[in-house]
Parts: C-alpha cells; sequence; structure tokens
C-alpha cells in the first residue's frame, strides 16, 4: 500500500512541496497563479501552513481568469463565464515549477498551475485541462507534430524595456536614469558594452534569480533603444515548458526591476519613435535521436525545411491577431525597423519573417520573427508549430529567399496589420483550427473583441486636438 498524507492522499502528490521545505525551511507564504489570455498572472497567496492542499487536491479558482481583460474585468466573452454563472475550475501545481522568489519581502515560494475545467452539465471536458487554456491548447498542436515523427527543438528570446517607475504625461512610459552617469537615456547603442557595464547589477541580479527558479536563461544584450535589452532562453525540446520558461522569467525580470527601482515592460511597442520589443522564436525539428532534420547534408534536410516555411507563409495572416495581440503591438508593424511586413524568408537577414541564422548545418533552425514582446508565448508557439505541420503535412514550397534590399520595406497587404483586420481573419481561419484547439481560438477572438470594445469607449486626446 503507498504511504498516505494526512490528507488520506499519496505522499507522493505532496513529495515535491515536502522537499522543497526541507530544502528552504523559511518559506513563509507561497504564490500560485495561472498565466492568462493577455500575459497577466492570476492567482493567489497562501500561507505555507495552508499550501501543502494545492499538491493534495488542487485549489479552486474562478475559470474566468483564463480570459479576464487587462484591467481585470470579466467581459464574459462568448458567455463562457457570468452568463453560466462564472463557474471555478481546479487549477493543479505543474511537476517541476514549485521555486524560491529571490526577489521577495520574506521567503516566499511560487508555483505554475494548470487549469481544469470544471464538472459542470454538459461540459464535455470535465476534470481536464481547460480548452480556454493556452497552456492546454500548445499541448494538443505538440501531438500533430508527434504523429508526423518530429519534436521541435524551440528557444524563445524575449526582448523588453526597463523604465523609469516615474511616468510622463498623460501616463506616458519614460526611460531609465543611466546607473553611471545618473542622465536619462537617449541614445541607441546595440550591443552596447558600455551599457552593459552600466547595467550589470541588473543584468546579474535577474541572471541569479533565474537560475534560482530553474529557468535556463542565457546572453544577454541591449538592444536597438535606449533602456531596451533581450535575454534569451536555452533550446529544449519541450515546448509546453519552453513557454513556461518565457512566462516565469518575465515575472523573474519585473520582479528583479522593481528590486532595483525600475519598471520592466514587454509591451509591443511602449515608444513610437524608437524599436518594438519582439519574441522571437527559433525551431528546428529533431527526431527521435535527437539529430536535427534540418541540418541534414542533402536534398531531405532542405526540403523539410522548405516545407516548414511554406507553411509559416501559409498561416501567418491566420495568426496576426496572436503574434500582434493588441492595438499597441500592430504598432510595432512599420516598415523599415527589422519588424516583418510580410511572410518573406531569407538567409542570416533580420528584417524578413523567417530568419535562417547563420551557422553549420547542426545548428540549422528558423527564426520566427513576427511576435511581439506581449504576445501569450503558449499560443503563438502553437500557431508557429501549427504552420510548420501544416506545410510538412501538405509540402508546402517556400518560394525564393529574400536577397539584397530590406524586404521589411515590403508590405504583403494580404496580411493583416490591424488589429479588428487581424481578429477577423483569424475568426474566419480555417487552417489553425486544425491544429489548435478551437475553442481555444474562439475563445480568443470573443475576449479580444470584446475587449476592443472596451478600448475604444474612452475619447483619446487626438480626438480634442483633431475634431474638438
Amino acid at each position: 500500500m503507498a504511504l498516505k498524507s494526512k490528507a488520506g492522499k499519496p505522499a507522493a502528490a505532496t513529495a515535491e512541496f515536502d522537499a522543497f521545505l526541507k530544502r528552504h525551511p523559511k518559506t513563509a507564504e507561497v504564490d500560485v497563479f495561472v498565466h492568462d489570455l493577455n500575459g497577466f498572472l492570476r492567482g493567489k497567496r497562501f500561507p505555507v501552513a495552508e499550501a501543502r492542499k494545492l499538491w493534495e487536491s488542487g485549489v479552486e479558482m474562478p475559470r474566468c481568469l483564463l480570459f479576464l481583460d487587462p484591467t481585470g474585468d470579466d467581459l464574459d466573452p462568448g458567455g463562457r463565464s457570468d452568463t453560466i454563472g462564472d463557474p471555478d475550475g481546479t487549477c493543479h501545481p505543474i511537476p517541476g515549477r514549485l521555486a524560491p522568489v529571490p526577489w521577495a519581502e520574506q521567503p516566499t515560494a511560487q508555483v505554475l498551475l494548470q487549469m481544469h475545467d470544471p464538472f459542470i452539465k454538459g461540459e464535455a471536458n470535465a476534470g481536464r485541462p481547460s480548452r480556454f487554456c493556452p497552456r492546454a491548447a500548445l499541448t494538443g498542436t505538440l501531438a500533430h507534430l508527434r504523429r508526423l515523427g518530429v519534436t521541435p527543438m524551440v528557444a524563445v528570446e524575449l526582448e523588453f524595456y526597463l523604465l523609469d517607475p516615474q511616468r510622463g504625461p498623460l501616463g506616458a512610459p519614460v526611460p531609465p536614469k543611466n546607473p553611471q552617469t545618473g542622465r536619462i537615456e537617449e541614445s541607441k547603442q546595440p550591443y552596447s558594452m558600455d551599457d552593459l557595464d552600466a547595467y550589470a547589477t541588473f543584468i546579474r541580479r535577474a541572471a541569479a534569480n533565474a537560475e534560482a527558479q530553474g529557468i535556463p536563461a542565457s546572453a544577454a544584450i541591449t538592444e536597438y533603444s535606449p533602456g531596451q535589452f533581450e535575454i534569451n532562453l536555452k533550446h529544449q525540446p519541450d515546448a509546453v515548458a519552453a513557454c513556461d520558461n518565457a512566462v516565469l522569467l518575465k515575472r523573474c525580470i519585473k520582479g528583479t526591476a522593481r528590486e532595483l527601482g525600475y519598471d520592466a515592460s514587454f509591451m509591443s511597442k511602449p515608444f513610437l519613435n524608437a524599436a518594438g520589443s519582439g519574441m522571437h522564436v527559433h525551431v528546428s525539428l529533431i527526431d527521435d535521436a535527437g539529430k536535427n532534420l534540418f541540418g541534414e547534408t542533402g536534398a531531405r534536410g532542405e526540403t523539410l525545411l522548405g516545407h516548414a516555411i511554406g507553411g509559416l507563409k501559409a498561416t501567418m495572416a491566420e495568426s496576426m491577431a496572436i503574434f500582434g495581440a493588441n492595438v499597441n503591438a500592430m504598432r510595432r508593424y512599420v516598415r523599415g525597423n527589422n519588424v516583418p511586413m510580410s511572410g518573406e524568408w531569407g538567409h542570416n537577414n533580420r528584417s524578413v519573417a523567417f530568419r535562417i541564422p547563420a551557422g553549420g548545418p547542426k545548428a540549422r533552425r528558423v527564426e520566427h520573427r513576427v511576435a511581439g514582446a506581449d504576445a501569450n508565448p503558449y499560443l503563438a508557439m502553437a500557431a508557429i508549430l501549427a504552420g510548420i505541420a501544416h506545410g510538412i503535412e501538405n509540402k508546402l514550397e517556400a518560394g525564393p529567399a529574400a536577397e539584397g534590399g530590406d524586404p521589411a520595406r515590403r508590405t504583403d497587404t494580404k496580411i493583416p496589420f490591424r488589429f479588428p483586420a487581424a481578429l477577423d481573419r483569424l475568426a474566419q481561419a480555417k487552417i489553425l483550427p486544425k491544429y489548435i484547439e478551437p475553442e481555444a481560438l474562439s475563445l480568443y477572438v470573443d475576449a479580444r473583441r470584446t475587449e476592443l470594445e472596451k478600448f475604444y469607449d474612452v475619447i483619446s486626446p487626438r480626438e480634442y486636438e483633431w475634431y474638438l
């Protein structure tokens, strides 16, 4: 008979929690949270004495936490919450995601949760990972690739801004003060070693906090605008775990920034006349032996890579509402700013949507450069992998690579670069619902449309400037 805990559940259910407390006996609180459509973490804070029950039976939380709007309002998209009584789902800790919170004022732990649908009448998915949950949707997309005999090897790169906590007029963001000079950052210094030195305390602290939380962060660089940085995550053959790491790295960066007197933002376009922040996803395909199939010599590797790119091109228009996840995110798509304005691909070219970075065959991969930093990483990854699966299954062709000039200056008018049009295109999608849970996509469209209605229900300063 299995050993029982005090609650009568198998002790194995609480083994991770008990082992954590042995390593961190001073832990006072446990933060538990799910990741919503907008990238917010929603959850609860438990005293450590009450936290064990999470591993024994889970915790009930409103299912609408998955799709609240950015202000925290439940707009009842498609009648999925208030209309049916705002039901709870049951959330369970994701194994391996219990970690300390180094920046907390007192010893605190955190754990990422998976929402499961409630047991209610007519709920066919009762007790299973919620169909509304982007994380669960990505799991379903991966099943299609497994049937093709391939596994995605992925890595996520996140760009973000450090900001001064004090806002400018009308709440506008302000670049940070350089820690060495005390002056507000103004110049563009990509890959600046001086800036890395100036912000070395933040970078070292963020790296140490990520390591303490088991987040496989890699190189840090300064990006193209004042106060903009990029921290990369290492490649791994588990796309869901890679997105978990992206979610947790964002929390880590924001927590570290607050600890040092900054704000950190993953908003896609915080400054109209400066570079936007992207989420670049690197993808290759490996076989059961771990061999990079894109790197195979001869025709096979090139053919498979071409099919993958062909599928990414075919699904880009349908996916734009996911990659550019809000009105502001669509402002990032402007010509001449190393942001793709078409579905072109190319070798060692940062202005295309699908870049093949420089390097040997073993490292050959696609760098998907379309998504903004505030895109939902699970849905963005699902859309990318859906495109790859579609291209392979249908043997689509990539077409010729972009050469010379700046492909980002060439706009494909068939791709919707305005948010309402992108939502309409996603609502009419024919390809993505074959690879991504249709209910998750339908919820996304309904939630974003209700969010847009609320967004437009405000008179902007420009309306007074132009029309008063």
